[in-house]
């Protein structure tokens, strides 16, 4: 495996790790859901402040960086090698990195102004399902196909490229904020 598409199955790890913490939120969130309309004690525990932080990791690392990396660098040289973009798999990821962000936007909406939990657990799970689909196409299907068609020169090229574009869109050291961030909610939420 190429070091390039070795560091976007890592960060698919990382964003698959927050996803098992959003699912949790969400369920917390569920919970509050029916408490406030008077249909269980459920909810103790949902925390809004934590879920807006973690739709803000998502939206940092999991589109800025991550989808950022696929879309400006990987996805470019893929079509360049002849993989189709309109109506083909490259297409297809673009469009699901867009419902992605709609589905985010709709999480961050549930959380603030006004938390309506229920409408968050909602959404939360939702996003979690799609992304997780996302992932094991990008894994299963698109990424091998770029190992096959990019030589390795070109695979070490875009490696290279995907350091710079992390180090401009969330700069040095942010990386690692970000996992520190990660791994302090898997404890509080059971993950680790």
């Amino acid at each position: 495996m190429s070091t390039a598409i070795d560091e976007l199955k890592h960060d698919h790890e990382a964003i698959v790790y927050a996803l098992g913490i959003l699912d949790r939120m969400g369920e917390l969130a569920a919970g509050a859901g029916l408490a406030a309309k008077g249909e269980g004690s459920k909810g103790e525990g949902f925390n809004a402040g934590e879920a807006l932080e973690l739709v803000g990791f998502l939206k940092e690392f999991a589109d800025t960086c991550h989808h950022g990396k696929e879309e400006t660098i990987l996805f470019p040289a893929l079509v360049q090698a002849g993989i189709p973009d309109k109506g083909g798999p490259v297409g297809a990821m673009l469009q699901e990195h867009d419902l992605g962000r709609r589905l985010m936007r709709s999480m961050t909406a549930a959380l603030s102004p006004t938390v309506k939990a229920a409408e968050f657990a909602r959404v939360a799970a939702e996003y979690s399902a799609f992304l997780r689909q996302h992932i094991d196409k990008e894994n299963g299907v698109l990424f091998p196909m770029g190992e096959r068609l990019l030589a390795h020169a070109r695979l070490e090229d875009i490696h290279a490229r995907f350091q710079e574009h992390e180090e401009k869109v969330i700069g040095a050291g942010r990386h690692e904020e970000l996992h520190a961030m990660l791994g302090k909610f898997g404890q509080k939420y059971g993950l680790s």
